[in-house]
């Protein structure tokens, strides 16, 4: 009989309930008013969410080697500000001002006020509003926690391949008048690499690609013979744009090349095998352009390492256009 009153008592009081969501045990804690963010059990499987959180958990763990600290989930791991506080440390090359330890909640509040002031600090000049608070990192809000490693990620520019265009769907929770009541809104983590930079104006290559892509088999065509007519002359050939130079060799051979000098080879690793020395490679062939009067590089040296054709095609057209009348 009372199961029977139940399930009518149910029937009467649910279509006036919210929309059902996968409610943490600790949602029901929430006092009046409060919200809590959970990401939709969909978007935590999409693999390029799972790409961007693995590139920045092996990044934190790359900077953080020294350390002995292994991060395995983000939520769980930064919480507290433990990590986050040796990761600005080791990024920033700075110490702060906080205690090692605090086990205490108002304790590991302070240490996060301090770290997330210092990084407020740190990215002022781009003068975005921030998407974190001391409260949502602390709350193990993911979404919160992921929106500022990707602003240090980008900030001190990590030797990392972020997947561009990564958007979740999140479920915000909000107890009003004792009840849950939930609703759905679209996170946007990361956009494009030179969104991300702050390098907003657009260039000839932003159309190209975006509104004519036809023409750019051409474009391409163009600099590989240009490349070419260079690095013929030490019998190197040049056929795939985009991976022929992802290692920095032809890159630093080439500007040899063009400013007619002798590229001593220990400044450079003639067969890498890291990703470390690759980017190296990339690096110091920048840095041979800044030595022959070229503007620095709107690509990052991470992204032609990493396969980024539009990176690729910016610095050799930059060199094109330099140098084209050289025979």
């Amino acid at each position: 009989m009372s199961d029977l009153q139940e399930e009518g008592k149910n029937a009467i009081n649910l279509p006036m309930c919210p929309a059902p969501v996968e409610v943490h045990p600790e949602d029901s804690l929430l006092e009046e008013n409060e919200e809590r963010t959970v990401i939709d059990p969909t978007s935590r499987d999409d693999p390029r969410f799972k790409e961007l959180v693995k590139a920045l958990i092996d990044w934190i763990n790359g900077v953080l080697v020294e350390e002995r600290i292994i991060v395995k989930q983000l939520e769980e791991d930064l919480y507290d500000g433990q990590v986050l506080q040796k990761l600005l440390e080791k990024l920033a090359d700075c110490k702060l001002n906080v205690a090692e330890v605090t086990q205490s909640e108002i304790g590991q509040k302070q240490k996060l006020q301090t770290v997330l002031e210092a990084v407020q600090e740190l990215l002022r000049p781009h003068s975005r509003p921030l998407q974190w608070t001391v409260d949502s990192i602390h709350g193990k809000n993911l979404v919160a926690i992921l929106h500022l490693l990707v602003a240090l990620a980008m900030h001190f520019r990590a030797p990392i391949h972020l997947p561009e265009h990564v958007s979740v769907q999140v479920v915000v929770v909000r107890k009003r008048e004792g009840l849950l009541h939930s609703s759905h809104v679209t996170e946007e983590l990361t956009t494009t690499t030179e969104m991300m930079m702050g390098r907003f104006e657009r260039d000839a290559f932003d159309t190209l690609f975006d509104h004519a892509p036809d023409k750019l088999s051409v474009v391409k065509k163009s600099l590989i013979t240009f490349v070419n007519k260079h690095l013929n002359k030490l019998n190197l050939e040049v056929t795939e744009l985009e991976t022929q130079f992802a290692d920095g060799v032809y890159l630093v051979l080439l500007m040899g090349l063009l400013e007619d000098y002798f590229v001593p080879l220990h400044n450079f690793y003639l067969t890498p095998d890291s990703f470390d020395q690759k980017v190296h490679n990339v690096s110091f062939a920048f840095e041979l352009m800044l030595d022959g009067g070229l503007k620095k590089p709107k690509a990052r040296p991470e992204d032609v390492v990493n396969l980024d054709l539009k990176s690729t095609l910016r610095v050799l057209y930059n060199l094109f256009t330099k140098y084209k009348h050289l025979e």
